[in-house]
């Protein structure tokens, strides 16, 4: 893929944005509080964003303040594991979370800076995800990753968890 052209996946757009980021875009059937706290609330979090199948999220940490830390470890029933650690640098109920992810295994070169935007459009709600990478190396080779199709699965799931 050339890394200019927008792509999308089950309702999930991804674009590069700069040499150094992608944005992923998708709208979900539910307001803006429900999709806020599923984003954020550890219970929630850990029915959808798992990935691909034969992965599950049994640690997940969440301190949701500015300051406050955040640890996910991925488990594959082969018994491969992927750990990662952030730190909130804002949140802003119901609308904006900012923060930083560092992988255990640094597959993505570093740090990187997640902007989570939440929009209220007429009963659903925009999500828009800007995440900055330490390069352009970085983000072409997570672009170049099954990182979209896991994202894709997890928030179908959130779909299916949101309209109940």
């Amino acid at each position: 893929m050339n890394a200019a052209t927008p792509r999308t996946t089950a309702g999930l757009k991804v674009s590069a944005l700069s040499d150094r980021e992608i944005r992923m875009t998708r709208i979900f059937d539910a307001p803006r509080d429900l999709v806020f706290d599923a984003f954020t609330k550890p219970d929630l979090i850990k029915r959808w964003m798992y990935g691909p199948e034969g992965w599950s999220l049994p640690v997940c940490e969440v301190e949701l303040k500015a300051g406050g830390k955040m640890r996910y470890v991925w488990k594959h029933k082969d018994g491969t594991s992927m750990g990662m650690s952030g730190v909130f640098r804002e949140i802003k109920r119901p609308s904006r979370i900012v923060h930083n992810e560092t992988f255990d295994e640094d597959w993505t070169g570093g740090e990187t800076l997640v902007t989570t935007l939440f929009t209220a459009t007429g009963g659903q709600t925009l999500v828009e995800q800007t995440v900055l990478y330490s390069s352009q190396a970085a983000r072409d080779a997570v672009l170049k990753s099954p990182m979209e199709d896991g994202i894709a699965k997890g928030y179908d799931r959130l779909d299916k968890i949101l309209a109940q």
